[in-house]
Protein backbone atom coordinates (compact mmCIF):
# COMPACT_ATOMS: atom_id res chain seq x y z
CA UNK A 1 0.00 0.00 0.00
CA UNK A 2 1.28 3.81 -0.99
CA UNK A 3 -0.04 6.93 0.70
CA UNK A 4 1.83 10.52 1.06
CA UNK A 5 1.12 11.55 4.16
CA UNK A 6 -1.15 15.07 3.38
CA UNK A 7 -3.84 17.08 5.53
CA UNK A 8 -6.69 19.91 5.12
CA UNK A 9 -4.77 23.17 4.65
CA UNK A 10 -2.89 25.70 2.37
CA UNK A 11 -1.15 25.09 -0.63
CA UNK A 12 2.39 25.55 1.58
CA UNK A 13 1.61 23.11 3.56
CA UNK A 14 0.08 20.58 1.80
CA UNK A 15 3.15 20.79 -0.60
CA UNK A 16 5.48 20.44 2.74
CA UNK A 17 3.58 17.42 3.78
CA UNK A 18 4.71 15.52 0.21
CA UNK A 19 7.96 15.87 2.01
CA UNK A 20 6.99 13.18 4.13
CA UNK A 21 5.29 9.85 2.70
CA UNK A 22 4.52 6.75 5.23
CA UNK A 23 3.66 3.45 2.84
CA UNK A 24 2.78 -0.29 3.96
CA UNK A 25 5.76 -2.34 2.35
CA UNK A 26 4.91 -5.18 4.50
CA UNK A 27 2.11 -6.24 7.02
CA UNK A 28 2.42 -4.45 10.30
CA UNK A 29 5.34 -2.28 9.19
CA UNK A 30 5.30 1.13 7.78
CA UNK A 31 8.06 2.69 6.26
CA UNK A 32 8.40 6.88 6.70
CA UNK A 33 10.30 8.09 4.06
CA UNK A 34 11.94 11.59 3.95
CA UNK A 35 11.00 13.01 0.61
CA UNK A 36 13.21 16.00 -0.42
CA UNK A 37 15.48 14.20 -2.33
CA UNK A 38 16.89 17.79 -4.16
CA UNK A 39 17.83 19.04 -0.98
CA UNK A 40 19.14 15.74 0.08
CA UNK A 41 16.52 15.45 2.99
CA UNK A 42 17.40 18.18 4.30
CA UNK A 43 15.17 19.76 7.50
CA UNK A 44 13.37 22.66 7.35
CA UNK A 45 10.57 24.09 9.65
CA UNK A 46 7.94 22.95 6.72
CA UNK A 47 9.71 19.44 6.69
CA UNK A 48 9.92 18.50 10.55
CA UNK A 49 6.53 19.08 11.90
CA UNK A 50 4.87 16.80 9.13
CA UNK A 51 7.87 14.56 10.00
CA UNK A 52 6.66 14.46 13.87
CA UNK A 53 3.27 14.47 12.33
CA UNK A 54 3.68 11.15 10.80
CA UNK A 55 5.86 9.79 13.56
CA UNK A 56 3.27 10.09 15.84
CA UNK A 57 0.20 9.25 13.10
CA UNK A 58 2.06 5.43 13.03
CA UNK A 59 3.13 5.64 16.42
CA UNK A 60 -0.97 5.63 17.16
CA UNK A 61 -1.34 2.84 14.15
CA UNK A 62 -2.49 -0.25 15.83
CA UNK A 63 -1.73 -2.07 12.80
CA UNK A 64 2.04 -0.93 12.80
CA UNK A 65 4.22 -3.28 15.08
CA UNK A 66 7.24 -1.89 13.38
CA UNK A 67 8.78 1.50 11.59
CA UNK A 68 11.62 1.85 9.36
CA UNK A 69 12.62 5.37 8.67
CA UNK A 70 14.70 6.40 5.40
CA UNK A 71 15.82 8.93 2.96
CA UNK A 72 14.31 9.36 -0.48
CA UNK A 73 17.40 9.32 -3.37
CA UNK A 74 21.12 9.89 -2.42
CA UNK A 75 21.09 10.75 1.27
CA UNK A 76 19.41 10.04 4.50
CA UNK A 77 18.93 13.17 5.89
CA UNK A 78 21.60 16.30 5.23
CA UNK A 79 20.44 17.94 8.66
CA UNK A 80 19.29 22.08 8.66
CA UNK A 81 18.96 23.05 5.12
CA UNK A 82 21.19 26.17 5.04
CA UNK A 83 19.40 28.02 2.27
CA UNK A 84 16.39 28.11 3.88
CA UNK A 85 14.66 26.78 6.33
CA UNK A 86 11.55 28.74 6.84
CA UNK A 87 9.74 29.90 9.80
CA UNK A 88 8.63 28.83 12.80
CA UNK A 89 4.90 28.21 13.34
CA UNK A 90 2.65 29.97 15.58
CA UNK A 91 4.94 32.52 16.01
CA UNK A 92 2.55 35.93 15.34
CA UNK A 93 2.51 38.55 18.08
CA UNK A 94 5.93 36.50 19.96
CA UNK A 95 9.05 38.16 20.86
CA UNK A 96 12.97 36.81 19.79
CA UNK A 97 13.06 34.78 22.67
CA UNK A 98 10.15 33.33 22.98
CA UNK A 99 10.52 32.66 18.55
CA UNK A 100 13.89 31.03 19.29
CA UNK A 101 12.92 28.94 21.87
CA UNK A 102 9.76 27.34 19.45
CA UNK A 103 12.03 27.02 17.06
CA UNK A 104 14.74 25.03 19.07
CA UNK A 105 11.79 22.88 20.42
CA UNK A 106 9.99 22.04 17.00
CA UNK A 107 13.46 19.94 15.88
CA UNK A 108 14.16 18.92 19.34
CA UNK A 109 10.71 17.33 20.04
CA UNK A 110 11.49 14.39 17.30
CA UNK A 111 13.51 12.56 19.08
CA UNK A 112 11.31 12.33 21.99
CA UNK A 113 8.35 11.50 19.48
CA UNK A 114 10.89 8.91 18.33
CA UNK A 115 11.50 7.34 21.40
CA UNK A 116 7.54 7.14 22.80
CA UNK A 117 6.03 5.63 19.99
CA UNK A 118 5.31 1.49 20.81
CA UNK A 119 7.06 0.10 18.14
CA UNK A 120 10.53 0.23 17.35
CA UNK A 121 12.15 2.67 14.59
CA UNK A 122 14.66 0.89 12.21
CA UNK A 123 16.90 3.26 10.85
CA UNK A 124 17.79 2.81 6.81
CA UNK A 125 20.41 5.18 6.73
CA UNK A 126 21.10 5.64 2.80
CA UNK A 127 23.70 8.03 2.63
CA UNK A 128 25.29 11.15 4.28
CA UNK A 129 23.00 11.52 7.29
CA UNK A 130 24.84 14.92 8.94
CA UNK A 131 23.62 17.28 11.32
CA UNK A 132 19.98 16.91 12.30
CA UNK A 133 20.17 13.89 10.44
CA UNK A 134 22.93 12.17 12.52
CA UNK A 135 20.52 13.07 15.71
CA UNK A 136 17.80 11.67 13.60
CA UNK A 137 20.01 8.17 13.15
CA UNK A 138 20.64 7.96 16.50
CA UNK A 139 17.48 8.15 17.79
CA UNK A 140 16.00 5.30 16.18
CA UNK A 141 16.34 2.01 17.87
CA UNK A 142 18.50 -0.08 15.54
CA UNK A 143 20.21 1.20 12.55
CA UNK A 144 21.20 -0.19 9.50
CA UNK A 145 23.82 1.73 6.69
CA UNK A 146 24.11 1.54 3.33
CA UNK A 147 28.01 1.04 1.89
CA UNK A 148 27.82 4.53 1.19
CA UNK A 149 26.34 5.66 3.83
CA UNK A 150 28.56 8.98 5.77
CA UNK A 151 27.47 10.55 9.36
CA UNK A 152 29.00 14.02 10.36
CA UNK A 153 28.05 15.67 13.58
CA UNK A 154 28.01 19.23 11.04
CA UNK A 155 27.27 21.61 13.39
CA UNK A 156 30.23 22.32 14.74
CA UNK A 157 31.71 23.21 11.66
CA UNK A 158 28.62 25.70 11.22
CA UNK A 159 30.35 28.03 13.78
CA UNK A 160 27.25 26.36 16.09
CA UNK A 161 27.49 23.87 18.98
CA UNK A 162 27.68 20.47 17.89
CA UNK A 163 25.06 19.48 20.62
CA UNK A 164 21.60 19.30 19.68
CA UNK A 165 18.39 17.12 19.84
CA UNK A 166 19.81 15.10 22.41
CA UNK A 167 22.89 14.09 20.84
CA UNK A 168 24.96 14.52 23.44
CA UNK A 169 23.09 12.23 25.90
CA UNK A 170 22.23 9.34 23.16
CA UNK A 171 25.75 9.46 21.20
CA UNK A 172 28.12 8.84 24.65
CA UNK A 173 25.65 5.95 25.45
CA UNK A 174 25.78 4.45 22.11
CA UNK A 175 29.43 4.52 21.23
CA UNK A 176 31.26 5.13 24.38
CA UNK A 177 32.26 9.01 25.41
CA UNK A 178 35.65 8.91 24.12
CA UNK A 179 34.73 8.07 20.55
CA UNK A 180 31.26 10.63 20.73
CA UNK A 181 33.62 13.38 22.35
CA UNK A 182 36.06 13.28 18.99
CA UNK A 183 33.23 12.92 16.76
CA UNK A 184 31.15 15.82 17.90
CA UNK A 185 34.09 17.77 18.61
CA UNK A 186 35.82 17.63 15.91
CA UNK A 187 33.00 17.39 12.94
CA UNK A 188 35.13 14.62 11.13
CA UNK A 189 33.31 12.32 8.27
CA UNK A 190 32.40 8.64 9.49
CA UNK A 191 32.34 6.18 6.95
CA UNK A 192 29.55 3.22 6.98
CA UNK A 193 32.74 0.89 8.22
CA UNK A 194 33.93 2.83 10.90
CA UNK A 195 30.07 3.81 12.08
CA UNK A 196 29.99 -0.14 12.12
CA UNK A 197 32.89 -0.66 14.09
CA UNK A 198 32.59 1.64 16.89
CA UNK A 199 28.75 0.32 17.26
CA UNK A 200 26.97 3.74 15.66
CA UNK A 201 25.35 1.22 13.26
CA UNK A 202 24.59 -2.51 13.78
CA UNK A 203 24.99 -3.49 9.83
CA UNK A 204 26.54 -2.08 6.81
CA UNK A 205 25.07 -3.87 3.85
CA UNK A 206 25.12 -3.19 0.11
CA UNK A 207 22.95 0.14 -1.06
CA UNK A 208 20.66 -2.08 -3.11
CA UNK A 209 20.08 -4.21 -0.13
CA UNK A 210 19.54 -1.56 2.66
CA UNK A 211 15.58 -1.24 2.68
CA UNK A 212 15.39 -4.88 1.93
CA UNK A 213 17.73 -5.64 4.92
CA UNK A 214 16.01 -3.30 7.54
CA UNK A 215 12.42 -4.62 5.87
CA UNK A 216 13.72 -8.10 7.06
CA UNK A 217 14.39 -7.19 10.27
CA UNK A 218 11.34 -5.32 10.95
CA UNK A 219 9.56 -8.74 9.85
CA UNK A 220 11.26 -10.52 12.88
CA UNK A 221 10.01 -8.12 15.23
CA UNK A 222 6.36 -8.46 13.76
CA UNK A 223 6.77 -12.32 14.67
CA UNK A 224 6.69 -11.46 18.32
CA UNK A 225 4.42 -9.88 20.39
CA UNK A 226 3.65 -6.53 19.71
CA UNK A 227 2.93 -5.80 23.89
CA UNK A 228 5.91 -7.70 24.33
CA UNK A 229 8.23 -5.65 21.90
CA UNK A 230 6.26 -2.41 22.82
CA UNK A 231 7.21 -3.02 26.41
CA UNK A 232 10.79 -4.28 25.86
CA UNK A 233 11.14 -0.72 24.03
CA UNK A 234 10.05 1.20 27.02
CA UNK A 235 12.30 -0.59 29.06
CA UNK A 236 15.79 -0.55 27.17
CA UNK A 237 15.07 3.04 26.70
CA UNK A 238 14.33 3.54 30.34
CA UNK A 239 16.91 1.86 31.86
CA UNK A 240 19.46 3.83 29.87
CA UNK A 241 18.76 6.31 33.04
CA UNK A 242 18.95 4.02 35.42
CA UNK A 243 21.39 4.77 37.69
CA UNK A 244 22.16 1.33 39.43
CA UNK A 245 21.62 -2.42 38.30
CA UNK A 246 18.92 -3.12 40.90
CA UNK A 247 17.09 -0.18 39.47
CA UNK A 248 17.38 -1.78 36.31
CA UNK A 249 16.59 -5.14 37.32
CA UNK A 250 13.34 -4.25 39.33
CA UNK A 251 12.40 -2.71 36.14
CA UNK A 252 12.43 -5.76 34.30
CA UNK A 253 11.13 -7.62 36.73
CA UNK A 254 7.69 -5.53 36.85
CA UNK A 255 7.76 -5.23 33.18
CA UNK A 256 8.27 -9.29 32.75
CA UNK A 257 5.70 -9.77 35.33
CA UNK A 258 3.20 -7.26 33.94
CA UNK A 259 3.10 -9.18 30.09
CA UNK A 260 2.59 -12.81 31.84
CA UNK A 261 0.09 -11.67 33.88
CA UNK A 262 -2.04 -10.02 31.38
CA UNK A 263 -1.16 -11.89 28.58
CA UNK A 264 -1.47 -16.13 27.41
CA UNK A 265 1.10 -15.29 25.17
CA UNK A 266 3.45 -17.59 26.92
CA UNK A 267 1.07 -20.30 26.89
CA UNK A 268 0.54 -19.54 23.34
CA UNK A 269 4.43 -19.73 22.73
CA UNK A 270 4.94 -23.24 24.51
CA UNK A 271 1.73 -24.29 22.61
CA UNK A 272 3.15 -23.20 19.27
CA UNK A 273 6.56 -24.92 19.60
CA UNK A 274 4.99 -28.29 20.37
CA UNK A 275 3.10 -27.92 17.37
CA UNK A 276 5.43 -27.21 15.19
CA UNK A 277 3.74 -23.40 14.29
CA UNK A 278 4.32 -20.09 14.46
CA UNK A 279 2.81 -18.98 17.46
CA UNK A 280 0.03 -16.30 17.44
CA UNK A 281 -0.27 -13.59 20.37
CA UNK A 282 -2.88 -12.36 21.03
CA UNK A 283 -1.75 -9.95 23.58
Amino acid sequence: MYRTHSFEGSPLESAAMAYIEITKPRPHVSLVTLNRPERMNALSFETVQPLHDAILEVGADNDTWAVVLTGAGRGFCSGLDLEDHGIPPNIAGLPMSRIATRAMAVFADLVPAMRNIPQPVIGAINGPSYGGGLCLAVACDIRFAAASATFCGAGIKNGLTGTELGISWILPRMIGAAHAFELILTGREVNAREAERIGLVSRVVPDAQLLDAALDVADQICAHSPHGVAMTKRVLWSNLETGSLHAAMDLEARNQLLVRMTTNNLDEAIRARKEGRKPNYAD
